[in-house]
């Protein structure tokens, strides 16, 4: 779905002005489906989710709130009342973040070390799926050919049914579900969690294979900083014999965020192609070189 300027506009300047936020001077930092704008001279930043997505809302709200309680770094909620829905749309307001870069991958183990520990969340956080919207990305890759979309397709089907019959690993725990250096961040004053929104119930082995990926799939991470990140976590995730369903499942998941992209930025198409190719064993074996896509 399309939201035009007009409508996002509207929902910006009800959901500050709700909030008691001066939304005149805000400036936008990102405007696709979920939006975010940062509020000049008020430390906040505002995220205006897509519509029909007021529950996944709450719950990004509960997460933080939970965070904050058991004193894990994490991004910060403003203090207001919050979720605010407006036509439609849920707006969520958030302290600014400081200067900032991507965490290293010893950042990424201690957070996830930190994070799998807590106990349970006493409120409903939903159990992680790794194929959420896996389906609609496809449908979404104009640009792949027929042959190369029913492939993945199958692969999908292949990986789902894998993943409903994969080996006990460790025990479920609250997994941030998108953890690789982007969102577990490093500020001056330490590594920090960002991007809650895929934070659910699931195996630990889930946060940990990104960075497995990145050092055995897309050669980001060099086998000695993987083994870094490694002791200090305490596991090696390719040791457990459900890896590769998860590792084909990450691995996809980069494929299809690519063709869907792909399909409105020229820019994108070739890296897209490029990582079908080697999914489809077009390009040589892992490591590949695939270059990050924002």
């Amino acid at each position: 779905m399309t939201i035009s300027a007009a409508s996002s506009s509207a929902v910006l300047d009800e959901a500050c002005s709700r909030a008691g936020f001066d939304a005149s001077v805000a400036e936008p930092i990102r405007r696709a489906e979920n939006e975010i704008w940062r509020l000049p001279g008020q430390s906040v930043i505002v995220r205006i989710a897509r519509p029909g997505q007021f529950a996944a809302t709450v719950r990004e709200v509960r997460v933080a709130r939970w965070l904050a309680e058991n004193a894990v770094p994490a991004v910060r909620l403003a203090d207001v009342d919050q979720p605010i829905e407006a036509d439609g749309r849920s707006v969520t307001f958030w302290q600014e973040l400081p200067p900032h870069e991507h965490g290293s991958h010893t950042d990424v183990a201690h957070l996830l070390r930190r994070l799998h520990a807590l106990p349970t969340p006493t409120f409903e956080l939903g159990h992680l799926d790794p194929f959420v919207r896996l389906s609609e990305r496809l449908q979404a890759a104009s640009t792949l050919s027929s042959t190369d979309r029913k492939w993945l397709e199958r692969l999908h089907q292949e990986l789902a049914a894998a993943w409903a019959e994969r080996p006990v690993g460790r025990p479920d725990c609250a997994v941030h579900g998108d953890a690789w250096p982007g969102n577990l961040i490093r500020t001056a004053e330490g590594p920090l969690v960002i991007d809650l929104e895929r934070f659910s119930l699931g195996p630990p082995e889930w946060d940990l294979v990104s960075t497995a990926v990145r050092a055995r799939t897309t050669g980001a991470v060099s086998a000695a900083q993987y083994d870094e990140f490694c002791a200090a976590y305490g596991y090696d995730v390719t040791d457990w014999p459900g890896y590769s369903i998860l590792a084909g499942a990450r691995e996809l998941r980069m494929v299809t965020y690519a063709a869907q992209h792909a399909a409105s930025n020229p820019e994108w198409r070739g890296q897209a192609q490029y990582r079908v190719d080697c999914l489809r064993g077009r390009q040589g074996p892992r490591p590949w070189n695939w270059k990050g896509i924002m």
